[in-house]
């Protein structure tokens, strides 16, 4: 796939009527589990930002939630001595917060510090989000731009949230034929007034698909809380793994074949599928989880080697299912290879691992859109698209 020159959205205007350069809030961090590996992206994202283009304001969201003006420094935000960075080793102050005012007409970011007048930063023109997980990547913090009317990169709040909550997304999916594979659901009230009602429920699961079972936090990802169970007697562990991350927990059956990534990119003509990664089995690992992933690197194959069939249908079942979420902007989209030469979808992520080995940028690299093309492509998209309903 060829690719092409992004076009360049309109230059917002000093009070003077002076063009300058749009501002980018790279915001990152958060109150998930994820905080860590979102401080990764958002290193690789802050050092792609073409400086000559956009100007910059590195905003860290810390575990409590505070938003803190970070140093821009990209060489510090990346996983040392198999430790992930955190937020508040980067904010340029322990006390002061930054304030985004949720209104539609002052798009000004302050900085507001105890015992001192609030210091203006300037306007914002776009916020790219590279929040993981709850508080961030789930709606909450779309809803949050959408009310001071500040574009943003990637999908909205209906989208966002959809994607997040792994019970609706195949809920969403099912309802427009896409095939996903068989799952239980056990909503917090169910375990906390009668656990062993809800344990039967997932025995009677494992009883029509086998085990081994996944046991997973709902609204979760990097694959933080899963846990691979292959009998009963480590079902209350895992389930109590899970819920420290969410109360909500979804049961998966194993569904034996390959493991299959796509990404999904919104040009102005719409959605395209990249060549698709295969991830192998990774060895010391029972399955594909945050140490694999992120600590010990485990690589994936781009692109994956399909057949020229295979790869265009899921090409087309990855677009497919970035519209019927309502996505916007990119998804990387995860299938299983069956054994039976069918493709079931796993699921979706509205803001993806981003770090130049991630996925979902290699997938784009070989499919002819460089680290720094796609970071450009995805703020270009969020300047020319108005927030509001669309």
């Amino acid at each position: 796939m060829s690719s092409e020159t992004s076009s360049q959205s309109p230059v917002p205007s000093q009070p003077g009527g002076e063009s300058r350069k749009p501002r980018v809030a790279v915001v990152f961090g958060g109150r998930s589990s994820e905080h860590g590996i979102s401080v990764v992206t958002a290193g690789a994202v802050l050092r792609a930002i073409d400086r000559d283009k956009y100007d910059v304001l590195p905003i860290g969201i810390t575990h409590d939630g505070r938003w803190a003006l970070t140093a821009d420094a990209p060489d510090r935000m990346a996983i040392t001595d198999r430790s992930v960075p955190d937020v508040a080793q980067l904010a340029d102050s322990v006390d002061g917060a930054v304030v985004l005012p949720v209104d539609p007409s002052n798009r000004e970011v302050v900085l507001a510090e105890p015992g001192s007048v609030p210091k203006a930063l300037g306007e914002v023109d776009v916020v790219f989000p590279v929040l993981h997980g709850p508080y961030g990547e789930d709606g909450t913090l779309q809803g949050l731009l959408e009310l001071s009317g500040t574009p943003y990169v990637g999908s909205g709040v209906l989208a966002s949230a959809v994607g997040q909550d792994k019970e609706y997304m195949k809920r969403v999916f099912t309802s427009f034929g896409l095939p996903v594979g068989p799952y239980v659901v056990i909503k917090p009230r169910e375990w906390e007034t009668d656990p062993s009602a809800a344990r039967k429920k997932i025995v009677g699961f494992a009883g029509d698909h086998g085990w081994p079972l996944f046991v997973k936090p709902a609204r979760a990802g990097s694959s933080f809380g899963i846990t691979k169970v292959d009998s009963l007697e480590g079902l209350d562990e895992a389930i109590e793994e899970a819920q420290r991350h969410d109360p909500k927990i979804i049961v998966e059956a194993l569904l034996r074949g390959r493991e299959i990534e796509c990404g999904v990119l919104e040009f102005e003509e719409g959605p395209r599928a990249s060549l698709p990664a295969e991830i192998p089995p990774v060895s010391d690992h029972a399955f594909y989880d945050f140490e694999a992933k992120y600590i010990d690197s485990a690589s994936g194959i781009v692109p994956a080697p399909l057949t020229d069939e295979q790869t265009a249908e899921v090409q087309r079942l990855a677009v497919e299912a970035f519209d019927a979420a309502s996505c916007e902007g990119l998804v990387r989209a995860d299938f299983f290879l069956t054994e039976d030469g069918e493709f079931v979808i796993n699921e979706i992520n509205t803001m993806p691992g981003f770090t130049p080995i991630s996925m979902y940028p290699r997938m784009w690299q070989e499919s002819g859109v460089s680290y720094p093309e796609l970071v450009d492509r995805l703020i270009q998209a969020a300047l020319r698209r108005p927030t509001g309903l669309r």
